[in-house]
């Protein structure tokens, strides 16, 4: 019999202190595809950050404990396609002219994936076992979607979902503003562009708007209830989950 596959999971900062209940789905949505999920006490943040705002001392220093807690593992599983990004594609960028970690960040860095894309393109899971009455609409967040090319497979498995419509939106795939530091270093450009975003989510007629990032949906969240919309906001992984007991980000309209 196979052994089964052993996923670190990393929860990311804002999951950890703003979206617990992403963790947990994640989890259930990797234990149910038959995983062995392990969450490092000793894990941090990815690094980013300092990493965008030029601090590469800082960022190494950040990169090599998360490699060291997680690199044990098959897999390394994040349900942010922002942090995978900065796992996967940035951690060999980063070590590139050091000889002691360059390996070792690659070999790193070749074992991470965002949730969905892991679950659909690396286990092959075709559909979910959850349901909700909603009309969705989804927004592609920019790491995921241009550093990790997660386009299709959200909405493969959303579509599994007993009673979900897909509705989607004007422009799904232009930046919500959030760009971590960017949103507080240029806030009026921020703001511009969440809200063109969100009056597009709210042209969708959507009951849900989703993403893969908490980032961008706390930052869409917080738009929509400061305008007086009624579109309610989520991650991905607690719909797919079937975990939506918990109030939507950003509370009720």
């Amino acid at each position: 019999m196979n052994e089964p596959v052993r996923v670190g999971l990393f929860v990311t900062c804002l999951v950890d202190l703003f979206r617990p209940s992403v963790g947990f789905a994640a989890a259930k949505l990797l234990e149910e595809a038959g995983c062995e999920v392990y969450v490092p006490v000793s894990q941090t943040c990815c690094g980013q950050p300092a990493w965008n705002s030029g601090d590469k001392a800082d960022t190494a220093d950040i990169a090599k404990d998360v490699i060291k807690a997680f690199e044990e593992f098959d897999y390394i599983v994040a349900p942010s396609g922002s942090c995978a990004g900065m796992l996967s594609k940035h951690y060999p960028e980063l070590f590139a002219d050091n000889i002691a970690w360059k390996e070792r960040s690659t070999k790193f860095a070749m074992k991470v994936f965002e949730l969905v894309s892991f679950l659909t393109d690396v286990l092959k899971v075709e559909r979910v076992e959850a349901a909700i009455n909603a009309k969705i609409t989804y927004h592609d967040s920019c790491s995921g979607l241009r550093e990790l090319n997660i386009k299709n497979q959200p909405r493969k498995l959303l579509n599994s979902i007993e009673g979900v419509t897909l509705s989607e939106m004007k422009n799904p795939d232009v930046c919500c503003g959030f760009g971590g530091t960017f949103a507080v270093k240029y806030s009026d450009i921020s703001n511009s562009i969440v809200t063109e975003k969100i009056e597009n989510v709210e042209n969708a007629e959507a009951d849900l708007l989703l993403a893969g990032d908490l980032g961008c949906l706390l930052n869409m969240a917080g738009k929509l209830r400061r305008t007086g919309a009624k579109t309610e906001v989520r991650h991905v992984a607690e719909v797919l989950a079937g975990m939506t007991d918990t109030p939507p980000i950003g509370g009720k309209a």
